[in-house]
């Protein structure tokens, strides 16, 4: 796993750099339009606080690629990253729950500005985070997918074998 002749370096960067372009893109765009979504006030505030946390797994992410030595610091240091990113990664999802409720639940959102008083809420903002939220719950089924298919394949090599 990490030996250097088998990783892909070019693609390992390109995909480091996707996972913190996502985040950066939801935090610059969270504090660009944090008052202009009355419709749904939390809407920034999750474009903002998922594109924290999302840029901060994504740079913890980085930290912990080398290969630690068995009992030195980067070992714990290994581990710490480890921990930290399964419970950033952990909030994100309840997160992404949260998210979902304020975001979807006012669609379609009223977009229009100079209406009779009713609430809007910033076509930018909020389109950016109906996509960015349905993006991520694509790539979830996409996972569980894969897995699914994994399992699945693990199983019958398995049963192959005991015939």
């Amino acid at each position: 796993m990490y030996n250097e002749h088998s990783q892909n370096v070019p693609a390992i960067v390109f995909s480091k750099l996707f996972i913190v372009a996502l985040p950066i893109i939801q935090l610059a765009i969270g504090v660009v339009y944090l008052k202009d979504c009355p419709q749904q006030t939390y809407i920034p505030l999750y474009m903002i606080v998922a594109g924290v946390f999302g840029l901060l797994l994504g740079l913890f992410s980085c930290l912990s690629c080398s290969k630690p030595e068995e009992n030195g610091w980067q070992y714990v240091f290994t581990h710490m990253c480890s921990v930290w990113n399964s419970l950033v990664s952990l909030f994100l999802f309840c997160w992404l729950i949260a998210g979902s409720v304020w975001i979807y639940s006012i669609y379609p959102a009223n977009y229009n500005k100079t209406g009779t008083g009713e609430p809007y809420c910033n076509k930018t903002l909020y389109l950016s985070a109906f996509w960015t939220t349905t993006l991520a719950y694509i790539v979830l089924a996409g996972l569980m997918l894969g897995a699914c298919c994994v399992l699945i394949c693990i199983r019958c090599s398995k049963q192959g074998e005991n015939v």
